[in-house]
């Protein structure tokens, strides 16, 4: 046996450490930030809105930061970059402990937003496309859902340390999760490219098709291609579709249906996108197309079954649970488009980009579609939320008769 090919790839330890980035840095950030709203603002004497507008700064931030970001990972050691985000991660975390201002935590919320726009939109993309040249897209669902199955895991641990020890607590103990388990293994655990252990990426080395890190359209190419702004066009609605998920809960109190039901709705939702991130990348591994239209239409199908039979929760659950896949999209769809359209030659740098389409859909549909339902219904937000889909649908299908047409695709 060759000596330097090992039993188990090493690509594999890759795998688990982008699912840590995922399920843990991410998970304890974003999905559990929500637990944190209403002791917190009443703590300090702010409103839920105000202090929730430190997320909304992490996302601008994180825009702001993501082409830079996408240059940093090219031209620099990814072991480094990325160890350092989660210990500014933790760090940040750590400190919110200590906070009484409001404006603290707004920079706080920019410090973590530079973090995520490596450990959340950059990290397993980047990571999985060098380290991995077959089943890319299930390996990206899941890394992607880690951070569903990390806030299923830490929100109960949460609430739990909230409400016997104080939210200082929380978020003294979530950030020290991050520093003492998280950034250390990063740190012993993460190589830049499988050439750092004398490896080929997995597939190559058993003879599948595997495209070399080398291949693919380098940046300044890209950014002259049409399908490059169709991209971007996605990335924007699928993200602002998917933040819909926000106002479930409202919606489904606004039909007769008291807090606890809600919150099942809210939670067949966060189902679909745990499960659809997986069955998503399962399937953008054999065809990318299929992936397109179940990424888009169960998302319309299931804004339209909450609209039509609200009378049922069941029904309305259900419904939840198919719009949960368009927001498993976001960060799974988009991202195998851009390789199979790109390649992997620029791809960090150019998936960079196209994540700050993805990060200002966020930023700006979050808050929009309140501005908006206070002022028509929630029938005209999900309408819209359809066509967006319907939009993404078209466009994504475009991208990939773009590239199989003019010779560009590098995955299929």
């Amino acid at each position: 046996m060759d000596n330097k090919t090992p039993r188990i790839h090493y690509g594999y330890v890759i795998l688990i450490c982008c699912c840590l980035v995922m399920g843990v840095d991410v998970g304890l950030s974003m999905s559990c930030a929500g637990i944190f709203y209403q002791p917190v603002s009443s703590s300090i004497g702010a409103s839920t809105g105000e202090f929730g507008m430190y997320m909304s700064i992490s996302f601008l931030t994180s825009t702001l930061m993501l082409g830079v970001a996408g240059r940093m990972l090219e031209r620099w050691s990814a072991r480094v970059i990325i160890t350092a985000a989660s210990a500014l991660l933790g760090v940040m975390m750590s400190l919110m402990s200590l906070m009484t201002q409001i404006y603290q935590f707004y920079l706080a919320g920019a410090l973590i937003g530079v973090s995520l726009a490596f450990l959340l939109y950059l990290c397993f993309p980047t990571l999985i496309n060098r380290w991995f040249s077959r089943r890319v897209g299930l390996l990206f669902g899941i890394c992607s859902a880690s951070s569903g199955i990390g806030g299923m895991l830490f929100n109960p641990l949460g609430g739990y340390i909230l409400t016997g020890w104080g939210w200082e607590r929380g978020y003294l103990v979530f950030g020290l999760i991050i520093l003492a388990v998280v950034t250390p293994l990063l740190w012993l655990l993460l190589r830049d490219r499988p050439a750092d252990k004398g490896l080929k990426p997995v597939g190559y080395a058993e003879g599948e098709t595997a495209a070399a890190d080398t291949s693919g359209i380098i940046y300044k190419d890209a950014v002259r291609m049409p399908s490059f702004y169709v991209l971007m066009a996605f990335g924007f609605m699928i993200m602002a579709s998917s933040t819909l998920y926000l106002f479930l809960p409202k919606y489904a109190s606004s039909v007769g249906y008291n807090i606890e039901e809600g919150a099942l709705v809210a939670a067949g939702a966060m189902a679909g996108v745990t499960l659809g991130k997986i069955a998503l990348g399962y399937i953008n591994d054999r065809n990318i197309s299929l992936g397109v239209a179940m990424s888009t239409l169960t998302g319309i199908l299931g804004l339209v079954m909450m609209m039509t039979v609200s009378g049922s929760l069941a029904a309305m659950i259900f419904g939840a649970f198919m719009f949960g896949w368009c927001y498993a999209a976001v960060t799974v769809q988009t991202a195998v488009l851009v390789r199979d359209v790109f390649g992997n030659r620029n791809y960090a740098q150019i998936f960079s980009v196209i994540s700050m389409a993805l990060a200002a859909g966020g930023t700006v549909a979050s808050g929009a579609w309140g501005f908006i339902v206070d002022r028509t219904s929630f029938s005209f937000i999900f309408i819209t939320g359809c066509v967006m889909l319907g939009i993404c649908f078209f466009s994504g299908l475009w991208v990939i008769g773009w590239a199989s047409a003019n010779g560009r695709s590098h995955n299929r």
